[in-house]
């Protein structure tokens, strides 16, 4: 089953919903350190009294809702995650043959089809607490000039944590349901601890999903101190592509950004295995910016130092230089720097 019966070939991104506790802290975060426009607020009395914000930055569209009443779910739901990711919304031709569709397909139903604030919207679960909201192809407005802070310019993937056992089976979901494609799996393997990783794709390329458990066989670990800490499975981080990482985290880190730090010998070696199409190595030094490549191309990428108080979120900044994949060579790199920050 395809486009012709759900519409799932042209499956786009929609805005992701950030759950809070402090919608204001949220903003602020947002706003000062990566220079989002807060475009809209609003309190809401449907299924309990909420304060909402929206917040663009180029074609990129966060939604925040705290909760006022201990009934609204985001009340819930940061009661046992704390700030995090509760829906990531999809875009479709079709609202109501994509619910039917993916209901059909296995999806449990959360929403049915509905007008809200004049578009019709209907959501079905996807992982852990995280929902998916399907909303209209012409409902998810386009690219914003981006004039202020950071150079950002979209969502480039999703980090999403299962729990053991589970990995096969959220890849499935997207593949059967959604008709997304599995694109990579790999196994990486750090000291005595290890993880599991496949990368799902919407058909056409616009939502990516790099789904990671960890390997019980091996220590526990940072994957399994998010399950802990997150209370199960969810969206550990979100990366934004830039047009130039290395300008970009200069003036993030100006704006107040934390970034992980990266080995000095990463560096020493690193021309000995790549050579740099692009910023030199003193600049990515500077920065702390990891660069990788494939048969495509190459890639640049960096890892904020999370501010959750549950150390479960972060964002990452990705400059695609042609390559298509998603920094395999990077990922020891960044689970050592992760394993840093949580060593006492």
């Amino acid at each position: 089953m395809g486009e012709g019966d759900d519409g799932f070939a042209k499956l786009g991104l929609g805005p992701t919903t950030f759950f809070v506790v402090n919608l204001d802290a949220k903003i602020a975060e947002l706003v000062d350190g990566y220079g989002f426009r807060s475009t809209a607020r609003s309190i809401s009395d449907g299924g309990g009294r909420s304060r909402q914000a929206v917040l663009r930055k180029s074609s990129i569209e966060l939604r925040l809702v705290e909760g006022l009443d201990p009934e609204h779910p985001a009340r819930a739901y940061v009661e046992r995650h704390g700030d995090g990711v509760a829906d990531i919304a999809l875009s479709v031709p079709d609202v109501a043959r994509a619910f039917a569709g993916a209901v059909r397909r296995g999806a449990s139903p959360v929403a049915p089809p509905a007008v809200r604030d004049g578009v019709q919207t209907a959501s079905v679960g996807g992982f852990g607490d995280v929902t998916h909201t399907f909303v209209p192809l012409d409902a998810v407005r386009t690219a914003d000039p981006d004039e202020d802070g950071p150079r950002l310019g979209r969502i480039d993937h999703f980090a999403v944590c299962v729990e053991a056992g589970q990995l096969d089976l959220t890849v499935d979901f997207y593949v059967r349901v959604l008709d997304f494609r599995s694109i990579f799996s790999e196994r990486i393997v750090v000291g005595g601890q290890a993880m599991l990783s496949t990368v799902v794709q919407s058909a056409a390329g616009t939502v990516t999903f790099t789904i990671i458990a960890p390997d019980p066989s091996r220590d526990p670990g940072q994957i399994d101190d998010f399950l802990k800490n997150h209370d199960g499975a969810g969206v550990q981080h979100i990366a934004f592509t830039a047009g130039d990482i290395v300008i970009t985290v200069r003036e993030a880190q100006r704006r107040g950004v934390e970034f992980l730090g990266t080995p000095a010998a990463y560096y020493r070696l690193l021309t000995d295995h790549i050579t740099l199409a692009r910023h030199s190595t003193d600049e990515l030094r500077d920065t702390n910016v990891l660069a990788d490549e494939d048969e495509h191309g190459q890639l640049f990428q960096i890892f904020t130092r999370s501010v959750h108080p549950r150390g479960t979120f972060f964002f990452e900044l990705i400059e695609r230089f042609g390559a298509r994949t998603f920094g395999s060579g990077n990922i020891t790199a960044l689970y050592e720097a992760v394993e840093a920050q949580r060593s006492p």
